[in-house]
C-alpha cells in the first residue's frame, strides 16, 4: 500500500498562502486571546516591530509580545518616527532573526509578509501553534520623498493598529 502523499510535499506546493495559514487548532477561537504572540516579516525592521509595539500598548501587559524577521535586517528610522506620533517608541528594539529568539513557544504566531508566512509555517509544522497571515506591504519603498515615505509608513501603521484592535479588543 503506498503512502498518502504529505499535504506540504509536492502535490500541496501550489495550494495558496490564504489555504495555508488555516492552519489553526480548533482549541482557540478568533477572539480567544494567546498568553504569548510572535510577529514575524522578512528583517524584523519596519512591519513586525511596529505591530509588537502596537500590540504591547493594546494588550493587558500579562501578554508576551515579541518580534522576529526571517533575517535580521537594519533598524529603519521611520518606524520610530511614526510610532512616536501614536507615544510609542521602538528606539531599544533591535532587529533579530527567528533563530535569534530566547523563546521559540508562542501561542500564536502572525506572519506579515508571505516570506515569512512560508518560513513559520515550516518551523511551525509538528507544533501546536496557531499561525495567521495578516498580509501587510513593505513601506519602505514607497515615494521618493520623506513625506510620501512617511505616508506610507502611516498607513502600515494604522493597518496594523486597526488588525490588531479587531483580532483582540473586538
Amino acid at each position: 500500500m503506498a503512502d498518502a502523499p504529505d499535504e506540504r510535499g509536492p502535490g500541496g506546493a501550489g495550494r495558496d498562502i490564504e489555504s495555508q495559514s488555516a492552519k489553526t487548532h480548533d482549541a482557540k477561537s478568533q477572539n480567544d486571546r494567546p498568553n504569548s504572540i510572535l510577529f514575524v516579516c522578512g528583517m524584523n525592521a519596519i512591519r513586525s516591530p511596529m505591530a509588537e509595539h502596537l500590540a504591547r500598548a493594546a494588550l493587558p501587559k500579562d501578554v508576551f509580545i515579541a518580534s522576529a524577521g526571517v533575517q535580521a535586517g537594519s533598524k529603519d528610522p521611520f518606524i520610530e518616527a511614526v510610532l512616536a506620533e501614536e507615544g510609542l517608541s521602538a528606539a531599544r528594539h533591535q532587529p533579530q532573526s527567528l533563530d535569534e529568539l530566547d523563546d521559540a513557544y508562542f501561542d500564536l504566531i502572525i506572519t506579515l509578509s508571505p516570506e515569512a508566512h512560508h518560513t513559520a509555517l515550516e518551523l511551525t509544522r509538528t507544533m501546536p501553534v496557531t499561525v495567521e497571515y495578516w498580509p501587510t506591504g513593505d513601506p519602505s519603498g514607497a515615494g521618493d520623498t520623506r513625506d510620501q515615505k512617511i505616508a506610507a509608513y502611516r498607513a502600515v501603521r494604522d493597518q496594523l493598529k486597526a488588525r490588531i484592535a479587531k483580532r483582540f479588543t473586538a
